[in-house]
This record gives C-alpha cells, structure tokens and sequence, in this order.
C-alpha cells in the first residue's frame, strides 16, 4: 500500500470516529437537555399543584368567611326583630305596679256621689291603660281553673278541694302578665293538691 492510500484509509478513520464521536456527544447533549426539560416540566407541574392547593385553601377559606358572615347577619337581623318585638318590655314590667293599684282602687266600695264620679273616672283610666298595654302586647296569664303549668305560674300555696283535680289552679293571688310570648311577671297562684 502506498502512502497516499494509508492516508487516507487513516483520515478516513479519523473522519469516521470524529463523526461516531461528535454524534455521540449530540445524543448525550439531547439526553442532558431532555433532563434539563423534564426537571422543567416537574418544576411547572409542582408549581401547578401548589398553586392548586393554595387556590383550594383560599376558596375554603371565602367560603368559612362567607358563611361566618351570613350568620352573623341573620343573627343581627335576629336581634333587631326580638329588640323591636320587646321594645316595651321594660316600660310595661315597670308598669305592672301601676296596673295592680289600678285594680285594688277599682275593687273599693263607693257610697257617696263624689265617691262615685272618682270611681268612674279611676275606671276610665284604668280601660284606656290597659288598652294602650294591650296595644303593645301585653296580655294577662289566665290562671283560675287552669291546669297548673310551672313556665307562667308561681305556686305559693297549696288548698285542697275535693271536687278539682289535683293540680288545677284554685285562687289566683296575683296576676301574671306576657309580652307576645315573654312572661314578664308569673300569676302567682294557690294550686290544689
């Protein structure tokens, strides 16, 4: 073999294993750069899920808060109805004293004439008054011939009477008085045994 001929049988094999190399480092480069990608691509999907997670703990988080808040409305609203529905219940608690000395006046005995146009216009008073509490709710607990019911009436005595049932109211000593449906003085009452 000539000279030229191994030259280039050798710059052949030089070509061939520059090519066999520089492919070689292609496809090691392409595996380094499908790595670099797929960490990218880990990197975003984790990034998604923590977004994720976030978006969901704020949407809960909206969601309590919401919620917090529409009781907390409904409560308020709650309270206006009941502060407006027992507006009056201190002025009439306070009244009862009123109500009660009205009803021992009315229970007098008159004889004279003057005595008399007092009664009448105590009497007037009186109607009007308890009008005007009816008005704004007040009503009387009924409590002679009830059964005794411990919510609106005070036992503070106890009388035997064969023909009642036990248990029945038989006197009642003092009224008892509600707003709508609020007691604000039981009856006190004598109950049979």
């Amino acid at each position: 073999m000539s000279e030229t001929t191994e030259n280039k049988e050798q710059q052949e094999q030089v070509t061939q294993t520059t090519e066999t190399e520089i492919t070689e480092e292609i496809n090691v480069q392409e595996e380094q750069a499908d790595n670099v990608e797929l960490t990218a691509e880990e990197k975003l999907s984790a990034e998604v899920a923590e977004l994720k997670a976030k978006l969901e703990e704020e949407e809960n988080r909206f969601l309590r808060l919401r919620a917090d808040f529409d009781n907390l409305r409904r409560r308020t609203q709650l309270d206006r109805e009941a502060a407006e529905k027992y507006r009056a219940q201190k002025l009439l608690s306070d009244l009862l004293p009123v109500i009660d000395n009205f009803e021992r006046a009315l229970q007098v005995e008159v004889n004279s004439e003057d005595a008399l146009a007092l009664y009448k216009g105590i009497e007037m008073v009186y109607k009007t008054f308890i009008e005007a509490t009816k008005q704004e709710g007040l009503e009387v607990i009924p409590a002679e011939g009830q059964i005794f019911d411990p919510t609106v009436h005070q036992a503070v005595m106890q009388e035997a009477d064969s023909d009642k049932e036990s248990g029945i109211v038989l006197r009642e000593l003092q009224k008892g008085y509600k707003l709508k449906d609020r007691v604000l003085r039981p009856s006190m009452v004598s109950v049979n045994e």
